[in-house]
């Protein structure tokens, strides 16, 4: 059962997510219980996953926000192990890493970054391109072929093909940025990435995390408590999932 601080928390964030949804994004809990959330993740453009409908599970524990939750991917991605906890330092793997300032909307902005990535934890997999489109082609019919997926998106489980999520954070054109510095630097430029002996992002992932990062600065004008999230956190909170 919920405290009555994690309660009133995610009260909030639905509150918050609903006015002013992630680009690619959708989130709301179980109706019978606040802690048990369900997202809806569209595959970004130019990536693999393009047009893809990818449901996970974020899970918070009683203490929320000062304890991180479990999240979960459910669908066949080519990217996690459907039904498999996923390490990174947002998540329950690393307790010692969670910030409490974190919420439903960056844990899942992070989850998207960290998906358009090649990066490696555990909970992920190494798939073909190939692969990755076959099972976003084949994502919607998964979904909506499960009992639990029509139970808690009943306005997204028509049979005949998915419906775009509320902002599917389209940009017609860059824009150029007046953010500060820690938000608006180029996830292709960040170089720490390189600590965990990997190449740095580039391509297609940092043309797709472009594209959300975009979508999430059209967001943040509008939204104070994400633009203060995202100002405060910027690319370390992505950094630090790709290393978790």
């Amino acid at each position: 059962m919920a405290s009555k601080q994690a309660n009133k928390r995610l009260m909030k964030e639905l509150v918050d997510l609903n006015k002013s949804p992630p680009p690619f994004i959708l989130a709301r809990p179980r109706e019978s219980d606040i802690l048990e959330w369900h997202y809806i993740l569209r595959g970004p453009p130019d990536t693999p996953y393009e047009g893809g409908e990818f449901w996970g599970t974020v899970v918070f524990p009683p203490e929320y926000p000062f304890k991180p939750p479990a999240i979960k991917m459910l669908t066949p991605s080519g990217r996690f192990q459907p039904d498999r906890k996923i390490c990174t330092s947002m998540s329950d793997y690393h307790p010692a890493s969670w910030n409490p300032a974190w919420s439903v909307a960056t844990i899942l902005n992070g989850l998207l970054s960290f998906m358009v990535s090649e990066e490696m934890t555990t909970g992920s997999v190494r798939s073909s391109d190939g692969d990755r489109r076959l099972f976003a082609k084949r994502s919607h019919s998964f979904n909506v072929a499960q009992p639990r997926f029509r139970a808690i998106f009943p306005d997204y489980s028509d049979p005949q093909g998915p419906i775009d999520l509320p902002n599917m954070g389209e940009v017609k054109k860059p824009v150029a940025s007046t953010v500060d510095a820690p938000s608006s630097v180029s996830l292709s430029k960040s170089h720490p990435i390189t600590d965990t002996g990997s190449a740095p992002m580039a391509g297609r992932a940092a043309h797709a995390m472009a594209k959300v990062q975009q979508g999430q600065s059209q967001l943040s004008g509008s939204r104070p408590l994400l633009k203060a999230v995202f100002a405060g956190l910027g690319l370390w909170m992505v950094l630090s999932w790709l290393v978790g």
